[in-house]
């Protein structure tokens, strides 16, 4: 059996060309999008008003989901993280957050990461490879099958998970393209938010691209020598070079960036690092999205107090900078990125 093409790969305009090629109609794509997004089936053999002849090409030349899920942890507070086998046998995240106003997945673009910031789990091994757009909308595609389950729908995704996902910028970008297809899961792109360590040249190209979606920035310093240490990326691309391309995507595109910055204990959490920040930041619309940072084993960094997180924030937002503290969830199951899938590799060898 020749499986070389995946379903859950290829974008509305990709599904229709194929087809095309097949012999067959265009009008097909539109029914087998509704199948696989909006009625989420899990087989071809499902996909009832398509021919005979049609459902045999697709067993045949095509295929639909490769993740298989090997656990699966389910918090008090709702959320919910899948480790996924992929058909490689590498691993990988995605994580189902409840909030107030709706459900949110975060979604691994690579196995591993290469980028190094001293304060991930999902670093640790080094970067293994990409996902490819299929394998990325998958992730997606399970977590809104537990959700029917209630009758729920996935309101918003993060690229956030295991990986950068603009170092693999066309996979995470036709992911993008795929999920918000109007004849698919119908996900808007304003409520599409990637994120990114910084690499200056995917800023432009993206903001370039016209799109959206929310940006949201690594920052998690307000001066080069701190971010160095904490962020190796910041030696090629600098917080000016940064900046500059953030301010670049800004005026392209007119949408506020985030800016994410985890706070770790006596690294960058004094009064003198809100400062220094709200300095950088009061010429760009802008949010703060203040973490407290996940206590990952292997890296020994402590979490900054509460009394102090609060000055912090106040600090900032005094000084006229949009600010909030993220909610903390899943706190009692492996939270931070990487966590579960690095647990699992040490069971396994």
């Amino acid at each position: 059996m020749n499986l070389t093409v995946s379903l859950y790969g290829m974008t509305f305009a990709e599904l229709e060309s194929w087809l095309v090629d097949q012999g067959e109609p265009k009008y097909r794509a539109a029914q087998i999008y509704k199948w696989l997004y909006q009625k989420r089936v899990t087989s071809v053999e499902q996909m009832t008003d398509l021919s005979k002849s049609l459902r045999e090409r697709l067993k045949n030349q095509t295929q639909l989901m490769t993740l298989k899920e090997i656990t699966r942890q389910v918090a008090k507070d709702g959320t919910v993280k899948f480790l996924f086998a992929l058909a490689d046998g590498s691993t990988i995240e995605t994580v189902i957050m409840r909030h107030d106003y709706g459900n949110s997945v975060c979604v691994s673009t690579q196995v591993g990461c290469k980028m190094g910031c001293k304060f991930c789990a999902s670093t640790l091994g080094g970067l293994i490879r990409h996902l490819d757009a299929s394998e990325i909308v998958e992730q997606l595609v399970i977590c809104q099958r537990l959700l029917d389950d209630s009758a729920q729908r996935v309101s918003s995704v993060v690229l956030m998970g295991s990986g950068e996902p603009l170092d693999n910028y066309d996979a995470s970008l036709k992911f993008v393209d795929i999920i918000t297809e109007p004849e698919g899961l119908r996900i808007g792109q304003r409520h599409v938010t990637v994120s990114t360590v910084g690499l200056v040249p995917a800023i432009y190209r993206l903001a370039d691209e016209m799109r959206g979606i929310t940006l949201a920035v690594s920052l998690h310093a307000g001066d080069d020598e701190t971010r160095s240490k904490m962020m190796p990326v910041n030696k090629a691309y600098d917080i000016d070079a940064l900046l500059t391309a953030c301010s670049y995507y800004y005026e392209k595109t007119g949408r506020r960036l985030t800016f994410e910055y985890a706070l770790i204990r006596d690294h960058n959490d004094h009064l003198g690092d809100a400062r220094k920040l709200a300095k950088l930041l009061q010429v760009l619309p802008c949010h703060v999205n203040l973490i407290p940072v996940n206590y990952v084993p292997e890296r020994n960094l402590t979490r900054t107090s509460k009394n102090q997180i609060q000055a912090f924030v106040q600090e900032l937002q005094h000084l006229g900078i949009n600010a909030t503290v993220r909610r903390e969830m899943g706190s009692d199951i492996a939270a931070a990125c990487g966590q579960l899938r690095a647990e699992h590799s040490s069971q396994s060898v």
